[in-house]
């Protein structure tokens, strides 16, 4: 990772930044409020952004119970700024928090194209498990 990058867990940042972020991993939704960006990250077991020059160019987050079970979500990294491990050392400050606070069991859902990276820092396939997410007859908007 450059050395310019600096990688911190955060309780709260810039929205419109995040929101950026989201853009860049194709999760945001226009019709959705930045309102939302501030509860999201201060609601997180953990929320590490990287930045470069105080702006943020990468972000990760886990959610967690704080003592069993936890999932990685959101994790991104500007276009830009891809391929340079970034998102390797936001992986790795995610799993070294949860563990630290005494959380071994962390989950992830990978994007398809993504199951390499993720494997090379542990996380293997749940054979016989399906992600499943609330239908959309069922769920509510943001």
């Amino acid at each position: 990772m450059d050395q310019e990058i600096a990688l911190d867990i955060v309780s709260a940042w810039d929205a419109g930044e995040i929101v950026d972020l989201y853009r860049a991993g194709r999760w945001w939704q226009e019709e959705w409020s930045l309102d939302g960006i501030a509860p999201l990250i201060a609601g997180s077991f953990c929320f590490v952004v990287a930045t470069d020059g105080g702006r943020a160019v990468g972000m990760g987050r886990a959610i967690s119970d704080g003592c069993s079970d936890a999932y990685l979500q959101d994790i991104v990294v500007l276009p830009a700024y891809r391929g340079q491990g970034i998102g390797d050392a936001i992986v790795e400050k995610l799993v070294s928090s949860c563990r630290e606070k005494g959380v071994a069991w962390i989950g992830l859902v990978a994007q398809p194209g993504t199951v390499p990276f993720y494997e090379r820092h542990g996380f293997v396939p749940m054979e016989g498990h399906m992600p499943m997410l609330l239908g959309e007859k069922y769920a509510h908007t943001r």
